[in-house]
């Protein structure tokens, strides 16, 4: 079934539409396991380069190490989304840090972008994070790419910024600018479950 679904938001005084072209019904959402790794980088490889279209990143892509990718394995909250062969096209994957749900990466290849995927992703998460009773979920991204921080302020997150921001948050903020993202652009959200 297709449908239209926009969403508006205010973000620095500027509206950002975020426009999902098509609900696409032809993948499932579960868990990944160590055997889906290597699909899972080249998904956030090729993720990089609609980052880098947003001005979001620069340089040469990275994707996340076999030890970040276990880290979220080990936590539980790894998940995917399928398509009808069951080869990953998205995931996501956090672990928990101050009893929260750490959100480290979520990516879906950009050839199913814009279908509902990241948001299912998401959902899988936040769902197991409540599960588990967690008092919320913390991320850090882009500030500015509508399928950043808008995307996440639909889904109930909010920017932390200065004294309300945890020391946790702007540690991982300081080694995203030591990586070369540009910490103006850089952001902490933060949901309360």
């Amino acid at each position: 079934m297709d449908r239209e679904l926009g969403i508006r938001k205010t973000l620095l005084g500027r509206i950002l539409e975020i426009q999902v072209d098509e609900v696409d019904v032809s993948f499932r959402i579960g868990r990944a396991n160590r055997d889906h790794f290597a699909a899972l980088r080249t998904i956030e490889l090729a993720s990089f380069e609609t980052l880098r279209a947003a001005d979001a990143v620069t340089g040469e892509a990275a994707a996340s190490s076999d030890g970040e990718l276990q880290q979220y394995l080990n936590a539980g909250f790894l998940f995917a989304a399928f398509d009808e062969q069951a080869t990953p096209v998205g995931y996501g994957g956090g672990y928990i840090a101050d009893s929260c749900l750490h959100i480290g990466e979520v990516d879906v290849h950009p050839g199913w972008q814009r279908r509902g995927i990241g948001r299912q992703i998401m959902k899988a998460l936040l769902d197991e994070g409540r599960a588990r009773k967690l008092q919320g979920a913390t991320l850090t991204t882009d500030r500015l790419a509508p399928f950043n921080a808008p995307f996440y302020m639909s889904l109930g997150f909010h920017i932390v910024e200065g004294d309300a921001c945890p020391e946790r948050l702007r540690a991982i903020l300081s080694t995203e600018k030591a990586k070369g993202l540009d910490p103006l652009r850089r952001v902490a959200m933060m949901l309360v479950f």
